[in-house]
């Protein structure tokens, strides 16, 4: 009876461990498919039935390196090595979630157990190394930064001695300035993947950073009642889209109250490798119409994100360092946040870790740095909704989640009525949650050429503030992959 008893376990459990290893395939087949909310909701099925199972974990911690999950895929390639300490795929993962989240040296003590274990593996050694560099350079780069005074690159710059060499027949700024011809001469300049002058780029950083270093880290504007605004979400690179959205919305105006007031709302850069082209074009249209185009800072205007996603390597590939030097600088002045009529507030991440943040507070807020690992300038970059009350640990393992009670408490104490943020690829290209109170809007469609979400942007109008959405579809693009310049440790596969 005893031994009939044994074997029927130990029969439940191989039929147990075939039902997992099935839904493990399942998973595989949708995340080769880039279907990766599928290849999470296999993985965890497989998990139910056989929890013991490292490289399920590890499989799953990939699929939430590439949702941007970056505290989850930390946690599950943790637990696939708490299961089995010996998977080397499992230090891999670990690696790639902690660099993902900007914790070098974490991941370096990763790759060096890889490398112990793996001394003739190429691809580990090569890891390691470009690891090790990081780790390095950030070393020296704060040893820079506790000198007394970090000098600018502005002061480095001699623009007036730059020359135009006599065989380049782009555009150029007229007496030192942007204006309409310029811009829509760059913007076709970029279309045909034709470089700007070096020099006409310095000169619209230098404008930009001068004009964002007097605005206020919260923006306060008023729409009349024939006014309307644009709201446009996440960009990444994506330039060919961008140029769709002026296609379809109209282009910046003066004098045309419909197309008037635009706003982006943060990561115009990384992933796409068309970064240089949406950033230039957005800082150029910020100086032709300073007063209703506005520009919000996101996660990825920051040196980690830079780093990681592409946009340092692109800057450097089509530039010099020195140029993205200048463009981390400008960044850091990047407004956080936009109120609406008093009514509606606008930020790239969401709402904050703690209650009883008010509008003053933002007011306060100095932007002008790196953004700090907590408090409001990280949560405002940061955060996501969630649909359950309360606050929960972040899936990115940066900032929090919050719930819909969270909304309605920090709306009422500020006497607001919604707001609009971005952060997060939707299907539809927008969502609104917390019972109209939250909406996201994305702007990337087919965002990294694999994801195949729409793209939306909202209107809202002064006389009602209701939002009005948008959508549109990716158009094609020239055939750059997106991440042609991210990090060579971002690149991970899969068993």
């Amino acid at each position: 009876m005893a031994y009939g008893s044994e074997y029927g376990s130990e029969k439940k459990m191989a039929e147990g461990g075939n039902d997992a290893e099935l839904l493990k395939e399942k998973a595989n087949k949708y995340f080769k498919e880039k279907d990766y909310e599928n290849a999470i909701k296999y993985y965890s099925e497989a998990l139910e039935v056989n929890p013991t199972n490292a490289v399920y974990y590890s499989n799953r911690s990939l699929a939430y390196l590439r949702t941007e999950c970056y505290g989850y895929a930390l946690a599950d390639a943790t637990k696939a090595l708490e299961i089995d300490k010996n998977y080397i795929k499992g230090y891999y993962r670990r690696a790639t979630s902690n660099m993902a989240l900007g914790k070098f040296k974490a991941a370096l003590k990763d790759y060096d157990t890889v490398v112990k274990v793996r001394p003739n593996d190429k691809d580990a050694k090569m890891k390691y190394q470009e690891c090790n560099k990081i780790v390095k350079q950030k070393a020296f780069e704060r040893a820079i930064a506790s000198d007394e005074i970090k000098k600018s690159v502005v002061d480095s710059l001699d623009i007036e001695s730059m020359t135009i060499e006599d065989d380049y027949d782009g555009p150029k700024l007229e007496d030192g300035k942007v204006t309409e011809t310029f811009m829509k001469d760059m913007m076709d300049w970029f279309k045909d993947q034709k470089k700007l002058h070096r020099k006409c780029a310095y000169q619209i950083l230098v404008q930009v950073k001068d004009l964002l270093s007097k605005l206020p880290s919260l923006i306060e504007i008023t729409l009349k009642e024939t006014e309307k605004i644009t709201i446009c979400g996440d960009t990444h690179g994506q330039y060919y889209d961008l140029l769709n959205i002026f296609k379809l919305n109209g282009l910046p105006s003066e004098t045309n109250p419909y197309h008037r007031t635009q706003l982006f709302n943060g990561d115009f850069v990384d992933r796409g490798s068309f970064s240089l082209e949406v950033i230039l074009t957005l800082f150029g249209f910020k100086l032709l119409h300073p007063d209703n185009f506005f520009l919000l800072r996101g996660n990825h205007e920051t040196d980690n994100m830079n780093q990681m996603y592409g946009f340092e390597g692109e800057v450097k590939a089509k530039y010099t360092a020195q140029m993205f030097q200048l463009f981390s600088e400008v960044f850091q002045w990047l407004p956080l946040a936009q109120c609406i009529n008093s009514k509606v507030l606008v930020m790239h991440g969401g709402l904050f870790s703690e209650d009883g943040v008010t509008l003053e507070d933002l007011r306060k807020v100095e932007r002008n740095r790196q953004p700090p690992d907590s408090g409001p300038m990280c949560d405002l970059l940061w955060s996501d909704p969630q649909p359950q009350n309360g606050r929960s640990v972040s899936k990115r393992g940066v900032s929090c989640q919050f719930g819909p009670d969270v909304t309605e408490r920090f709306l009422e104490q500020n006497k607001l009525d919604f707001i609009v943020r971005s952060h997060e690829v939707k299907t539809e290209g927008y969502e609104v949650t917390h019972s109209g109170k939250c909406i996201t809007v994305f702007s990337a469609p087919n965002y990294c050429d694999q994801m195949g979400n729409k793209g939306a942007y909202i209107h809202l109008r002064g006389s009602d503030l209701k939002p009005e959405f948008h959508q549109f579809t990716a158009v094609p693009h020239p055939n750059v992959k997106p991440m042609a310049y991210a990090n060579s440790l971002m690149q991970m596969g899969m068993m």
